[in-house]
């Protein structure tokens, strides 16, 4: 069952295709985040016990900021931009870093999806809807 009423956090702002697709596929990376925590768990060894399980952690939580951060995203909350961009950031730096070799097709991977993404996040439509202090007459 969906309403037609506007949420109060969006005052009747709906969130334009390209910041959703950019909430969504964010989305996707903390669940990618947050299984590579359970995968790190899964394979722990009693001689690395330590630091296997604080690895876990950092992706654990990681990906559960970033899980909050793409959800507020799409929620129009504009402190969720930072996490995100600085996110997509850094994953063109580990794109970078596995370019060539075997590993060419997830640098390829990873480095579509952080400039869908930024793409997503920048364009002015999406801009102008995570800004409540635009006024609809500067569009």
């Amino acid at each position: 069952m969906t309403s037609s009423t506007p949420s109060p956090a969006t005052d009747g702002r709906s969130t334009p295709l390209p910041l959703a697709a950019a909430a969504a596929l964010t989305g996707v990376e903390a669940l990618a985040l947050v299984g590579l925590a359970v995968a790190e768990l899964a394979s722990l060894t009693g001689s690395k016990a330590t630091m296997g399980v604080t690895t876990s952690l950092f992706f654990l939580l990681y990906g559960a900021g970033l899980g909050v951060a793409a959800w507020s995203l799409y929620r129009l909350r504009s402190w969720a931009r930072a996490p995100v961009v600085l996110t997509q950031l850094i994953q063109l730096g580990v794109a970078w870093s596995f370019r060539g070799g075997a590993s060419a097709p997830v640098a390829a991977a990873l480095a579509v999806v952080a400039v869908v993404v930024l793409v997503g996040i920048l364009n002015p439509v999406s801009l102008r809807a995570v800004d409540a202090d635009i006024a609809p007459e500067d569009q």
